[in-house]
């Protein structure tokens, strides 16, 4: 299971939205993903991240890269997430 990739959904382990889960929705490069929440769901801004600040889960939606918080809100009822996506946990941290 590749951990960094389009339409993984995470747990943000650092910043002020640590605890919420996100999409992957752009690879930027080695260092850098861009997610989103969508922030109507979860809270969570669209943003470029650190990917050590992100916790891959098993859960994975389709989407094409880059696409809009609408096509990820859409994608998110389809795969019947809504309520998953709402639910805040407990970030376990990674050593760095």
């Amino acid at each position: 299971m590749p951990a960094i990739e389009i339409g993984r959904v995470c747990v943000k382990v650092a910043g002020r939205e640590a605890g919420r889960k996100c999409v992957i929705v752009d690879i930027i490069d080695d260092t850098f993903v861009l997610v989103t929440g969508p922030k109507s769901l979860t809270g969570v801004k669209r943003r470029r991240v650190n990917i050590k600040h992100i916790e891959p889960l098993d859960k994975k939606i389709s989407i094409q890269r880059g696409a809009s918080d609408e096509e990820v809100l859409k994608a998110i009822a389809e795969a019947g997430l809504t309520d998953f996506m709402r639910e805040r946990v407990k970030p376990t941290l990674k050593p760095v």
